[in-house]
């Protein structure tokens, strides 16, 4: 069976351990449901006044997200 679709292209290999993603932890605990494409982005954001910390974390480690 056939789809169709036809790959023209390879796509990079990234090691996986090399993706990390910005996230704001909240001041209880918890992820701010939101995604940041920059350090930057997260800090003026961010709260830390009331307790919120900017975090760079591992794609691979936020799977249970």
């Amino acid at each position: 069976m056939t789809t169709g679709a036809t790959v023209t292209g390879t796509v990079p290999w990234t090691d996986p351990r090399d993706q990390i993603e910005v996230v704001v932890m909240l001041a209880d605990g918890r992820l701010a449901p939101r995604r940041f494409t920059t350090l930057a982005e997260a800090h003026a954001w961010a709260r830390p006044e009331e307790g919120e910390q900017v975090l760079e974390q591992n794609l691979v480690c936020s799977c249970d997200r």
